[in-house]
């Protein structure tokens, strides 16, 4: 299955298979509508991870001035440890690197060591914690930068 799995920029065909995975993935989710007009933001990027031209997974990024800010990440729950999310967050480092993207950042969950290993992984370290982030249950969310050139 890994094999088959295609990463590509989102477009407006994908919106309703992101959305299914924005659903599948976060209580609190965006909405469709959301979705469409990150597409028109001209400083967002979103890619999608595919197997067999259905939506598994995405991921999306802002870039301001010279850095990204992951808004997010998710992997479909009949999917997960297929190494998806690892290349979604590959495609984005190197997405950031062609466009001269010096550093990034993201939220995470304090309780999410999955993800916080995935991270750090390509880099990223703790840089503070935001108190009560999260609106659904005050949890603290991790800061994580990641100095994309000494990658």
């Amino acid at each position: 299955m890994e094999n088959n799995i295609v990463i590509e920029q989102m477009t407006s065909k994908d919106i309703d298979g992101v959305f299914e995975v924005e659903k599948n993935c976060f209580e609190h989710h965006w909405s469709k509508d959301a979705f469409k007009k990150e597409l028109n933001n001209e400083v967002a990027r979103y890619l999608v991870a595919k197997t067999d031209g259905k939506v598994v997974g995405y991921v999306g990024i802002w870039f301001v001035m010279d850095e990204g800010h992951i808004t997010n990440v998710a992997v479909h729950s009949d999917y997960r440890g297929r190494k998806i999310g690892d290349k979604l967050v590959q495609a984005l480092v190197n997405l950031c690197r062609e466009n001269n993207i010096v550093s990034m950042t993201l939220e995470v969950r304090v309780s999410n060591i999955v993800a916080q290993n995935l991270y750090k992984k390509y880099g990223f370290k703790l840089a503070g914690i935001r108190k009560e982030y999260y609106s659904d249950n005050k949890e603290d969310a991790m800061i994580m930068w990641n100095d994309i050139k000494v990658v």
